[in-house]
């Protein structure tokens, strides 16, 4: 009797487990779809603010939000098992479209910081004398280091002899942590800005500073739950 009560105990504590697993990947699953649409309707919103070609500076905010609010997170989120836009690729095509993606990011953001370079420079103003300014030079600095850091992996063949496979991807993911929330942070910092704040207020700019929140927990939440486990096999593996 008393382990009749027990198994019974353990199937009710499984189907607890499996219950609450599929809640969690029912919400995830949500927050992932979701982060599509906020992410075209970010940008969007960012371009019709912006209104690209009536003056130098609205290149800034266009190529920049399109850089790290719609192309960055979508070469992220095609490795997600819940909402990639390629669900049915493998791992070889999906890495192609990532480094691909990720390669129109950086130039699009390099762009972005050269034109404001330019239109301060014409304006006859100061350089980096905001914390958006710093902020956002670090990230853009950081995110051509991590496109770097993704050459080994890409041609990994070249670099078999020197460190594993596993390893790099690892390292890459976490650094790719890192990113996202300098990323974030250079966001919020651009809210605070003379431009933003002059164009939008109210519960519209709440909206705003909400959406690089979610972009930015969507694929934290992504790259932690794909990794984590790895991360901390490694790490026990050393004990």
């Amino acid at each position: 009797m008393i382990r009749l009560s027990m198994a019974e105990t353990n199937k009710k504590s499984e189907k607890k487990t499996k219950f609450k697993v599929g809640i969690c990947k029912r919400i995830r699953n949500f927050l992932a779809m979701v982060a599509h649409l906020i992410s075209i309707g970010f940008t969007g919103f960012i371009i019709y603010e912006a209104w690209p070609g009536s003056s130098l500076f609205s290149w800034h905010p266009t190529l920049m939000t399109l850089a790290f609010a719609f192309l960055m997170f979508e070469a992220v989120i095609f490795f997600s098992p819940e909402s990639s836009l390629l669900p049915q690729a493998n791992r070889k095509v999906k890495t192609s479209y990532h480094w691909i993606t990720n390669t129109c990011a950086l130039i699009c953001a390099a762009v972005g910081f050269t034109v404001i370079f330019v239109n301060k420079a014409i304006n006859d103003k100061p350089h980096l004398t905001s914390w958006h300014a710093r902020i956002g030079l670090v990230t853009l600095i950081y995110c051509s280091v991590q496109a770097m850091g993704g050459v080994p992996i890409l041609y990994h063949k070249y670099f078999a002899g020197r460190f594993k496979l596993g390893d790099l991807k690892l390292y890459h993911a976490t650094s790719g942590l890192v990113l996202f929330s300098l990323i974030y942070a250079t966001f919020v910092l651009a809210l605070y800005s003379n431009w933003f704040t002059g164009k939008v207020s109210g519960i519209w700019w709440y909206v705003c500073l909400g959406c690089p929140a979610w972009l930015a927990l969507v694929v934290m939440n992504q790259i932690t739950s794909e990794y984590m486990p790895r991360a901390l096999k490694k790490s026990s593996e050393h004990y």
